[in-house]
């Protein structure tokens, strides 16, 4: 079978020896392999402010935290995503509000958030489902004529551009996740970027108990309540050595990407989806929408290829059931859109097994 996900980890010839150097080092937790990461990583993506955390959904809730999000406010939201995005508000005590989708993309609509925006709206919750890029254009634009901040989560979307650049350089917070089947792992880990010095600050200090790392513990003064969301160098060790093929696996994920949207263009029963003005997506899945999808995901896998929608819409959670509302856009897209594996376990020969899969019908 070509599976959806598959983690990538570096050979064991690069990756032993940096593990073992840290584990024997007498130091594992957050330290200098935390920070050497950390650089590399600012380095790559062109952002000098970006913090390494223990998970993406720990920088999921800085990023609210710093947002000013908290009891009795709103989120403007997706449910077209994987369940952190939404819980992670849920651990501020604010509520969510569904935004709708745009049917053809699957990502939030702007026309729908301008809609629902109230004096209770605190934040909007942008997801870059399955790399592909929200119309930022127009949500930048909406933040700027409301005060109301964005927040990126590009879990899926590490390697994605807008407006020529890495995502991670546009809105005041952005979310990066290295979790295990991401296009980089490290294991588990995240990433949280921001825009000014004074929100990094603030960040640093909040992901290690509201402590100051660059402080003696006997000096310090907990003047905010933290969390313990730091990195440790294990797993920044292991991301330092991951780093040296991310060129090489987004460059894969993306070649194969633009060749289904070449290759399904005009396919029976299939309709590619389109990207924003100015967006590049990363493909860390391919997504297109097909018709009876219960038969495609059936046919493709007994050819050998795994196709799956892969995550529950979030408002059928008990948990947001405060929140449901109809979502004509959400409702159309779940109900056709697919994924299949695009990753950089999927090499010339397989992508071409893709594509004669899905042109076989269903």
């Amino acid at each position: 079978m070509i599976p959806l996900v598959k983690p990538f980890m570096a050979p064991a010839a690069e990756m032993m020896p940096a593990l073992e150097k840290i584990l024997y080092s007498g130091y594992i937790a957050e330290g200098q392999a935390v920070y050497d990461f950390e650089a590399a990583f600012r380095s790559f993506f062109g952002n000098p402010r970006m913090l390494a955390l223990h998970s993406g959904t720990d920088a999921l809730h800085l990023a609210l935290i710093l947002a000013g999000v908290g009891p009795g406010d709103e989120v403007i939201s997706t449910a077209m995503t994987a369940e952190p995005t939404n819980v992670a508000i849920a651990m501020t005590g604010a509520k969510v509000v569904w935004g709708d989708v745009d049917p053809a993309t699957g990502l939030l609509s702007p026309d729908s958030v301008r809609s629902l925006i109230t004096g209770k709206t605190r934040a909007i919750m942008l997801v870059h489902y399955a790399g592909m890029v929200c119309d930022l254009r127009e949500f930048d634009r909406i933040s700027a004529e409301t005060g109301i901040p964005l927040i990126e989560d590009a879990a899926h979307a590490l390697g994605s551009r807008f407006a020529g650049k890495f995502i991670g350089n546009n809105a005041p917070y952005t979310v990066f996740s290295l979790q295990a089947i991401k296009h980089m792992t490290t294991v588990d880990g995240g990433f949280l970027a921001v825009k000014s010095d004074a929100d990094l600050e603030r960040a640093r200090r909040l992901r290690w108990f509201g402590l100051d790392k660059a402080k003696p513990r006997l000096e310090n003064d907990i003047t905010e309540v933290g969390y313990k969301y730091a990195m440790n160098n294990v797993n920044a060790a292991i991301g330092l050595v991951q780093m040296r093929h991310l060129r090489a696996i987004l460059d894969r994920h993306q070649a194969n990407g633009k060749f289904y949207d070449n290759a399904f263009r005009g396919v029976p029963g299939v309709t590619c989806v389109p990207y924003y003005p100015e967006t590049e997506p990363s493909y860390w899945l391919y997504t297109m929408l097909v018709e009876r999808r219960e038969d495609f995901c059936r046919a493709l896998n007994d050819r050998g290829i795994v196709a799956s929608p892969l995550h529950l819409r979030s408002d059928r959670h008990s948990i947001f059931s405060y929140a449901r509302r109809k979502l004509e856009g959400l409702d159309q897209f779940y109900s056709n859109f697919v994924h299949l594996p695009c990753g950089w376990w999927v090499g010339d020969e397989e992508r071409e097994q893709v594509v004669d899969a899905v042109k076989k019908g269903w």
